[in-house]
């Protein structure tokens, strides 16, 4: 298969199986006379892999090794588990951050809401302070 009939099978644009083609993702494709890439279906197959782990949040580089991993032997299944694993931890994270800022954001739309200033608008006051990383205020409390 030419790069345009891999990239269309596994749903990904060319530019993609060209780079990770140079970033060792797949195997580099023996050329024709011409100098037109050949892939086999299980590249297909395996940019198809690499798209859902991207769907899925992993790296490049943990994509990489799942790929070196991917044996019958159970301790790389352990090791993708814990790949696995840690992805888990860090969306967890990431959502307790997002529902952190909904939280200040909510309170910052608010302020819009009680009375003040016609001129003055609360959430660019409160964004114009000096930044500072504080804590989530606590439920009830109000941003100054």
């Amino acid at each position: 298969m030419k790069i345009g009939d891999i990239a269309t099978a596994a749903g990904v644009p060319t530019a993609t199986v060209r780079f990770y083609e140079r970033r060792g993702l797949i195997p580099r494709a023996p050329r024709t006379p011409a100098g037109y890439r050949k892939y086999g279906g299980d590249t297909a197959r395996r940019l198809q892999f690499i798209k859902h782990a991207k769907e899925l949040g992993f790296s490049l580089d943990d994509i990489q090794t799942m790929l070196e991993l991917r044996t019958d032997d159970p301790a790389a299944c352990r090791a993708v588990e814990a790949l696995a694993q840690a992805k888990v931890q860090a969306v967890r994270e990431h959502l307790r951050e997002l529902r952190r800022l909904e939280r200040i954001l909510s309170r910052l739309v608010q302020k819009c809401e009680e009375p003040h200033a016609p001129a003055a608008c609360p959430i660019l006051e409160v964004l114009g302070k000096p930044a500072t990383r504080q804590p989530a205020p606590a439920p009830g409390r109000r941003l100054a």
